[in-house]
């Protein structure tokens, strides 16, 4: 359970989305900014919890097996572990075009990304009996992500960008690492049945 909320903590990436979301909400009122923050990752742990919980059934429907989506749950973190080591020079977002920001881009892909719903999906459907593990774990990465995020300005005026990019580096690089084997566990279990 540690080891799943560790994962998970790494996928949701606080210290990287830090910078962005301080940017994102840097035109609201102090007040406001919690209330924005508190509510996008409200949603974002309602989507998780989702995947997690139903996302067995959303295979079972579309017919497919366990391995292919640890093979392509491995793909998505290695392509997201990439950007968090080689971020890309243009940014994550743009300028929001008005207002405050809703769902998109702060709870989803910000916090739930595609690779966040594919880890989750894949701990439910590869052992549903410890579904209620897997939320345990879920609920500690995403408080600890919260509390991190709270904390944001105050981490940004302590750290600088400079240890915050580093740190994002360094989770980019852990996160290329479980991507290659969540990869290579998928394809070893596919092999194992395809061989006669």
């Amino acid at each position: 359970m540690i080891s799943a909320a560790l994962l998970l903590f790494i996928i949701l990436d606080p210290l990287g989305n830090v910078p962005v979301f301080l940017s994102l909400l840097r035109n609201l009122p102090p007040e406001r900014q919690r209330i924005v923050l508190a509510r996008e990752l409200l949603i974002a742990l309602g989507v998780l919890m989702l995947f997690l919980w139903g996302g067995k059934y959303a295979l079972e429907v579309m017919h497919l097996r366990q391995e292919s989506v640890s093979i392509a749950g491995g793909i998505v973190l290695f392509l997201i572990g990439i950007r968090m080591i080689f971020p890309p020079p243009e940014g994550l977002m743009g300028e929001l075009p008005d207002g405050e920001p809703f769902i998109v881009p702060m709870a989803i892909p910000l916090v739930a990304g595609p690779s966040g719903m594919a880890a989750v999906m894949l701990m439910g459907s590869e052992d549903p009996t410890r579904l209620v593990d897997w939320s345990i774990a879920l609920l500690i990465a995403w408080f600890v992500t919260a509390t991190i995020l709270f904390a944001a300005p105050l981490l940004y005026r302590l750290l600088g960008r400079r240890v915050l990019t580093a740190v994002e580096r360094l989770m980019g690089m852990l996160l290329v690492a479980i991507s290659v084997q969540m990869f290579l566990d998928g394809l070893g279990t596919y092999l194992q049945i395809a061989a006669p």
